[in-house]
């Protein structure tokens, strides 16, 4: 997780932001706080920046007084983000992961946050080109990294990994059923190069489908790999917790996720984050709903039928969305 997401395009040149005006009127569609009566002090942080398609349209909504911080672990996200702070000064970025996001906000003297979006998952821009090696539809080098500058490449660890450790982050971050024969398979064709290769051994080894093939055979595996690699799952939870914290009270943290194992994460911690502190037994429970930290916002928000029709990438999307009550 994760950390990029879908900006989810129709094309590789039009990016279109998912659930775009559920995170506009959850975020920032609400009238200003007590102790921010004029907006002076709002302070909004889009964590998942990619080409900028949230922050362009939150910018249209913030105050002259507002300020808009953009975060990716991407570099290609940089150069998108330096023409975006040329046109509007309100906005600035740092090149960060979630697990990053205090230290950022520490540096840049920013105590307290009015909104945050985090937008997980991989984004339309990286998996349009072939040569991020992100999709399984079309040949490129087997990299997946959403920083290429850091850590192993997909094709450097599936190479030099055992069988049973590839099986268990297939199972663990693919629900891959067929992980066993999937890695097995695997092990015995390394060295991989590149994404084919990996999609048509993958597909081989699968048991032929029964019934219309609704997803291909190396959804998966792809999926598990990404995420292995860019250590999504770890960066998600740091960034959950760190993001929450990062709240003024009043603000408010929207997640869009992509798949179950990412929305079940943003679930448990929004549940946690909602749910009165333990509290020692024998002792007497008084005023409880006076140390619960947070408050839900509504239940988790699909996409319209509309949007649907317009951006098929996002029939996938959950947003949820939760407020910082103390």
């Amino acid at each position: 997780m994760t950390e990029r997401r879908m900006d989810h395009s129709v094309s590789g040149d039009e990016h279109i932001p998912v659930l775009l005006q559920e995170v506009l009127t959850h975020l920032v569609g609400r009238a200003p706080t007590p102790e921010d009566p004029d907006g002076e002090s709002e302070i909004f942080v889009d964590a998942t920046f990619g080409r900028g398609g949230h922050s362009r349209k939150l910018l249209e909504r913030l105050s002259a007084q507002g300020q808009l911080l953009g975060l990716d672990r991407d570099p290609e996200a940089l150069a998108e983000a330096r023409r975006l702070a040329e046109r509007d000064p309100r906005f600035s970025f740092c090149q960060a992961r979630f697990s990053e996001l205090q230290d950022v906000l520490r540096d840049q003297r920013i105590d307290g946050v009015r909104g945050l979006l985090m937008d997980v998952g991989v984004s339309s821009p990286q998996l349009d080109r072939p040569e991020r090696g992100f999709s399984f539809a079309a040949q490129g080098p087997l990299d997946m990294r959403m920083n290429p500058d850091e850590g192993l490449s997909a094709a450097e660890w599936l190479n030099q990994a055992d069988e049973a450790e590839i099986a268990q982050v297939l199972w663990m971050y693919g629900e891959e059923r067929q992980s066993r024969r999937i890695a097995r398979a695997i092990v015995a064709a390394r060295p991989l190069v590149t994404t084919l290769e990996l999609a048509d051994l993958v597909a081989q080894a699968l048991p032929r489908p029964r019934g219309p093939q609704r997803k291909h055979p190396a959804t998966r595996t792809f999926q598990a790999v990404r995420i292995f690699v860019n250590e999504e799952s770890q960066e998600l939870d740091k960034g959950l917790q760190q993001g929450f914290r990062s709240l003024a009270v009043g603000g408010r943290l929207a997640v869009i996720s992509f798949h179950s194992l990412e929305d079940r994460k943003v679930k448990h911690a929004f549940r946690q984050f909602s749910l009165p502190p333990k509290m020692p037994r024998r002792l007497p429970v008084q005023h409880l709903d006076q140390e619960v930290q947070g408050r839900l916002i509504g239940g988790p928000m699909k996409p319209s039928l509309a949007e649907l029709n317009a951006n098929p990438r996002s029939r996938s999307a959950t947003l949820r969305v939760i407020e910082k009550v103390r």
